[in-house]
């Protein structure tokens, strides 16, 4: 794979499932280096038969499939170029999709109700005054803000106190019937016809954040997730509420007299019960780093919430919950580079039903159905029917990206010095070599790889690199004690555990040149290389990017400022030195590549500046690039363009001070 072909890297969405299980829904998306976004539609798979996937819509972006419980219609959102997201129905044998909101800010997610007659969706409501509201009003002319919460950001979003996210309901359209329309003028006093769509009822209103909304199967209640409580500036815990449907009376917290739950997802069983995800954060509320969220379960109103699995081996924080069997929900749990799809009973009994290699990133059902969007070593997206524990793959969306050339991935697990087991990947360019080598270092911290299609490491293979990616102790996938032992201890034995597992994965590979060597990462993974150059002089050179590189700098500027530092490197201003890499980097003599988004709040530009500034008044060779209008997700969901600059921009580097004989020889 080359940087030119980001646009054959295509993503499948959650399935969602006809309830007669003969065909299944998804979102097909892909990075369009011509449209410079994200471009995709809604496919049909048909679950039996000979029959091949069609497209089933031609929308620009559409998203987030959704049958109607009687199988009738599908609800979507779909965006336009350089417009927020909407709701909209089609039928689901196929037609013209009927709008069904019109936001200012656009909907996140939505919930059929059981009677398939209305949609309860979120949707940010902006100040007014603000974000377009007042026409003319340009962004730059708005009012100042006054801002009076710790949190008043998000990476991705900007201000969030002026535009909170929120529920509403609406009836659903009658997509057989006669267009209903209104006379709208045009600037030459002429009118022509445009969508009537029907106001919402606003159900919820407040200075937090609603959202994860599910219906009670009889219809009669919603559940949502919500921070109300006094500390919410303060803490990182988060409730399960209640509401009555028909949008009458208050909210009901039903979960934080039970514990200090920082709630994620949840749903309802087809018994009823009400499940929810969510990482228990202590006593301060804040102690989130390397905790696993737990299954709990509310058998019914008023009952306290039972813990179902143990979060120190089962980890489901990247997992939705979707209703399975009268007693059971399936989960996913991510586990030593896998998501893992997962049953769990109501009893707490947990059974898993994939392999621990595949990538189960979303589950859709059908009474005994079960349809998966997966990633592997060979895809990176498609669909599969789950069955007797074996995926049968539907689909075949990544064939362009393998004929392109997709290297194999091959899993390691190198013994560090100290004794401990440490798990990873590498993946090697084809031929004899010797290759130079890349170290690349994850973010999170408490993330990991996979042993799927990863374009990052494919795109530095193709160029002749043998990239070594390892899940250090610090990571995620390998219980709590894993993860929690880097709390305030950055730089320990993280640091170590990538050395040994690099000079493990040169040792065993005759391929791969020993003696040339470079290291990058990002975010965590740019902490960590920055910590490790001010250590470590054995490197060709380093790129830098989107990193956590100055502790003190980050409160009061990043939008996870307030609770991150003070729970990952301490409070105390001796300890946070001595994790620094700021604090060290007068002893970095590595060539450095520093590479920052403009717009990044979650590792604010100023964290590369003040690096790259004391880098070049030390004399070292640095250089650094920042790239405009994108934030922290720059390399996984950024531009198609500037994705595409980034890899052009990271292998010149990589040309001038690690040539490989595909790249700069």
């Amino acid at each position: 794979m080359k940087a030119a072909d980001l646009g054959l890297l295509t993503g499948v969405s959650t399935p969602t499932v006809h309830p007669g299980g003969a065909r299944a829904v998804v979102s097909v998306t892909h990075p369009s280096l011509e449209a410079d976004a994200t471009v995709g539609q809604l496919w049909t798979v048909p679950l039996t038969g000979h029959a091949a996937p069609k497209r089933l819509t031609r929308g620009f972006r559409d998203t987030a499939p959704r049958f109607s419980p009687d199988g009738r219609l599908i609800a979507f959102l779909r965006a336009a170029p350089k417009a927020a997201p909407q709701l909209y129905v089609v039928d689901a044998a196929g037609g013209e999709p009927v709008q069904v909101t019109d936001r200012k800010l656009g909907v996140s997610e939505f919930a059929w109700s059981p009677d398939g007659r209305t949609l309860v969706f979120v949707s940010r409501v902006p100040e007014q005054g603000r974000y377009g509201t007042v026409d003319g009003l340009e962004a730059n002319a708005e009012p100042p803000r006054h801002i009076r919460t710790l949190k008043y950001q998000a990476n991705g979003l900007g201000y969030i106190v002026d535009r909170r996210a929120h529920l509403f309901s609406v009836p659903v359209p009658d997509v057989w019937g006669e267009p209903v329309a209104e006379a709208a003028p045009e600037a030459d006093g002429s009118t022509a016809s445009t969508p009537l769509v029907e106001e919402p009822e606003q159900l919820t209103t407040g200075e937090w954040d609603d959202g994860s909304v599910a219906f009670s199967p009889d219809g009669a209640t919603i559940a949502f997730v919500s921070a109300r409580h006094d500390s919410r500036d303060d803490d990182l815990r988060s409730s399960v509420f209640l509401l009555a449907a028909d949008g009458s009376g208050e909210p009901r917290d039903v979960t934080s007299e039970h514990g200090s739950f920082s709630v994620s997802e949840l749903a309802y069983g087809l018994n009823g019960v009400l499940y929810f995800t969510a990482q228990d954060v202590g006593e301060s509320g804040r102690d989130f780093v390397g905790r696993n969220a737990a299954l709990y379960a509310i058998d019914q109103a008023g009952d306290a919430p039972r813990r179902l699995t143990d979060p120190e081996t089962v980890d489901l924080t990247e997992s939705a919950i979707v209703a399975y069997q009268d007693d059971s929900v399936l989960v996913t749990d991510r586990s030593r580079g896998a998501l893992v799809l997962t049953a769990v009973t109501a009893s707490g009994d947990v059974r898993r039903l994939t392999d621990a290699t595949t990538v189960v990133g979303g589950v859709g059902v059908a009474g005994d159905v079960v349809v998966a969007s997966v990633a592997d070593a060979e895809t990176a997206g498609d669909v599969a029917i789950v069955a007797d524990g074996r995926l049968r793959k539907l689909t075949d969306f990544s064939a362009g990206l393998r004929a392109a050339g997709v290297l194999p991935i091959r899993e390691l697990t190198v013994t560090a010095r100290d004794g401990y087991p440490v798990h990873g990947w590498v993946v090697a360019p084809e031929g004899d070599g010797p290759h130079p080598v890349l170290l690349n270092i994850h973010g999170g911290p408490f993330a990991a790889y996979t042993g799927s299609v990863f374009d990052e490491a494919q795109v530095y293979a193709a160029a002749g690199y043998a990239v070594v990616m390892c899940n250090p102790r610090g990571s995620a996938g390998y219980g709590q004690e894993h993860g929690r032992v880097i709390r305030q201890a950055m730089g320990t034995v993280d640091f170590t555990d990538v050395l040994d597992f690099l000079d493990g994965a040169i040792a065993e590979n005759p391929a791969v040149d020993a003696s040339r060597v470079g290291i990058m990462g990002g975010s965590y993974g740019g902490y960590l290389t920055a910590w490790t150059i001010g250590h470590e002089h054995r490197f060709a050179a380093a790129i830098v990017e989107r990193g956590f590189l100055d502790p003190e700098g980050f409160v009061g500027t990043s939008d996870i400022g307030s609770f991150f530092g003070d729970e990952y490197v301490g409070t105390d201003a001796d300890l946070i030195r001595s994790q620094s890499p700021q604090a060290v980097v007068g002893e970095v003599r590595t060539p450095t590549l520093v590479l920052h988004s403009a717009n990044d709040l979650r590792c604010p530009l100023g964290q590369a500046e003040r690096y790259y500034a004391a880098l070049k008044r030390n004399g070292v060779d640095a250089e650094l690039l920042i790239f405009p209008g994108e934030d922290h997700e720059l390399s996984r969901a950024g531009r198609p363009r500037h994705r595409q600059q980034r890899f052009d921009a990271i292998l010149d580097w990589w040309a001038r001070h690690l040539p490989s004989e595909q790249n700069g020889r």
